[in-house]
């Protein structure tokens, strides 16, 4: 097995069991756990010493899983996702089947697919969405690569990915757009 498979199989074993996980997306390098569990969700709001008031964002690896996490898609968030030229965030309303702490105080959830090769195979066998925040202490600068993750968070999660930590590039967070049912668009981050 290569390092690739086993960074896969060693995170899958994390996420069932609960844990947190370090690894690299399609943007920056994040905190990730079962998005579906209540418990794991609190303990990245916990290292990351965020209110959990400030909702954290879900990886999904097919648009097609979207619809068990949210009552309605919007017509155009279809489009959005095809043709999105880089990363990019959709804020859905009416969030379901996912921990009250890691929906908004409106309802709502933040989805992004990623089009990530380590993350897709992870989310992939998980069968579940995992949740990605910045690799920071909240109020921190997030990190442009793995060099640049403080050794607090390092120390403080239950696995760290080895795929693609020597990597020094430093890629740009996501585009942030929120859509309502009501065919409200608005551009948060671009």
């Amino acid at each position: 097995m290569n390092d690739f498979q086993d960074d896969i199989v060693k995170a899958l074993e994390v996420l069932k069991k609960g844990g947190i996980i370090l690894y690299p997306t399609d943007t920056i390098w994040g905190i990730g756990c079962d998005a579906t569990n209540f418990d794991a969700v609190k303990r990245v709001y916990e290292l990351k010493q965020r209110e959990d008031s400030k909702s954290m964002l879900v990886l999904l690896e097919n648009p097609n899983m979207i619809l068990s996490y949210i009552d309605e898609m919007p017509e155009v968030a279809w489009d959005l996702i095809d043709f999105a030229e880089k990363p990019t965030t959709i804020i859905y309303d009416k969030a379901k089947n996912l921990p009250s702490n890691l929906v908004a105080a409106d309802g709502s959830i933040g989805i992004r697919i990623t089009k990530e090769v380590f993350t897709q195979q992870l989310i992939q066998r998980f069968r579940k969405p995992i949740v990605s925040t910045s690799a920071n202490i909240s109020g921190q600068p997030s990190p442009g690569n793995f060099g640049e993750i403080s050794e607090e968070i390092k120390s403080k999660v239950d696995y760290v990915v080895g795929y693609r930590q020597n990597e020094t590039s430093n890629p740009a967070p996501s585009s942030i757009i929120k859509l309502g049912c009501s065919g409200l668009i608005k551009i948060i981050r671009e």
